[in-house]
This record gives C-alpha cells, sequence and structure tokens, in this order.
C-alpha cells in the first residue's frame, strides 16, 4: 500500500473516504463500492459497472447463438424454469 490516511466511522457506520483517495480513484457521489472482509481487515473496491450498450451486445450476441442453434423462445422459457427450480 502506498499511502496510508485516517478516517472515522460515524454513529450511523458510515466512513468518508478522503478527498486524495476520491480524487485518485475518480469516485464521486454514489460511486459503487464492493465491500470486503477476512475478519479482521476491510477493504473497499470501487465497481465499474457495466454501460446499457455492454448488455446489449451481449443480447444480440446471445440470440444469434441460440438462433444458430436451433432453440425457440419457448425453448429458452423451458430452461430459465428448470434452472430456476434448481436453485
Amino acid at each position: 500500500m502506498k499511502k496510508v490516511l485516517m478516517t472515522n466511522m460515524s454513529s450511523k457506520g458510515q466512513v468518508v473516504i478522503p478527498n486524495e483517495f476520491r480524487k485518485s480513484l475518480g469516485l464521486t457521489a454514489g460511486s459503487p463500492l464492493a465491500v470486503f472482509t477476512d475478519g479482521s481487515n476491510l477493504m473497499f473496491k470501487p465497481v465499474q459497472l457495466p454501460k446499457v450498450e455492454d448488455f446489449e451486445s451481449l443480447l444480440r450476441e446471445s440470440r444469434k447463438a441460440a438462433r444458430a442453434a436451433g432453440l425457440k423462445r419457448s425453448d429458452i422459457r423451458k430452461i430459465i424454469k428448470k434452472v430456476r427450480s434448481e436453485r
């Protein structure tokens, strides 16, 4: 770790991330963070959410693959239903 700065936790469990770290990581209000623990340490990791365009691209590719495999919408619905029931 290159740098250590101190912060405090509020009575509501809120933690202020030092401005220097926010700026260097490009964090702004509402930035999603994953929080990890090993039982004695905490780690906050910025999460880059995928763009809607990425999902649309995956959807197009999935549809092409389903057509190439000869699957119909009804087949896919059955598969989804089966997988969900196995949970």
